[in-house]
């Protein structure tokens, strides 16, 4: 197993054979395979040799993410078709030799890996900030209200003070005016703007009731989001 001496023209030929009907080394997504197959290549694939030379442009576009990339990096006679015989020397001897195991890069990985992870912290520190920045959505209302004095004797001019002087955090007051409801009495039609997490019509109705010496009773004529 193995693709024989990837430096050389047979090894590369070998190469975008197997790559023929397959875009990685093994599976479906970059891996370690594809990193060890990769570092065995001297360089880029000859132009004819098109497999290769497309899954090698591709591996190389991954070069500063390539130690986080799944799996285990295995010895290179690991890899590859079956038929070909591994010149590498390390898949004759993988569980022989004691050297097969050693990593002579492994502090090359490891700087890779606390680079990549120093990268993603980066990023998601970015993504946090951005997303702190961006301005929340407040849920508004524009409410129509009725506000219905006891009798035509009642000083409208001065219910309509107590009713703007209700105050409270997402409380807007707009415009109003006086609407004739028959018998020569006129009631407070006025408009106010709330935030609904802040403010609800209860809670205007409550504050408006209690004016009890100007104000009968209290409807809301319209409800609109905004």
């Amino acid at each position: 197993m193995g693709f024989g001496d990837l430096k050389s023209p047979a090894g590369l030929q070998a190469l975008n054979d197997y790559l023929a009907d397959k875009s990685y080394i093994e599976g479906y997504v970059p891996s370690q395979a594809d990193v060890a197959v990769f570092e065995a290549v001297s360089g880029p694939p000859p132009a004819d040799l098109y497999h290769a030379l497309r899954w090698y442009n591709h591996i190389k576009s991954y070069e500063k993410e390539k130690a986080s990339l799944p799996g285990v990096k295995k010895v290179l006679g690991k890899y590859g078709p079956a038929n070909v015989e591994d010149t590498t020397g390390s898949g004759a001897t993988d569980g022989n030799d004691d050297d097969d195991d050693i990593d002579l890069f492994g502090s090359d990985d490891e700087e890779e890996s606390e680079e990549a992870k120093r990268l993603r912290e980066e990023r998601l520190a970015q993504y946090e900030s951005k997303k702190a920045k961006k301005p929340t959505l407040v849920a508004k209302s524009s409410i129509l209200l009725d506000v219905k004095p006891w009798d035509d004797e009642t000083d409208m001019a001065k219910l309509e003070e107590c009713v703007r002087s209700i105050q409270a955090d997402g409380l807007v007051w707009g415009s109003s005016k006086l609407v004739p409801v028959g018998y020569g009495i006129k009631k407070l039609q006025i408009q106010c703007v709330v935030e609904d997490d802040k403010v609800g019509t209860d809670m205007l109705e409550e504050r408006i009731t209690a004016f009890e010496d100007y104000v009968q009773s209290m409807d809301v004529a319209a409800f609109n989001k905004v």
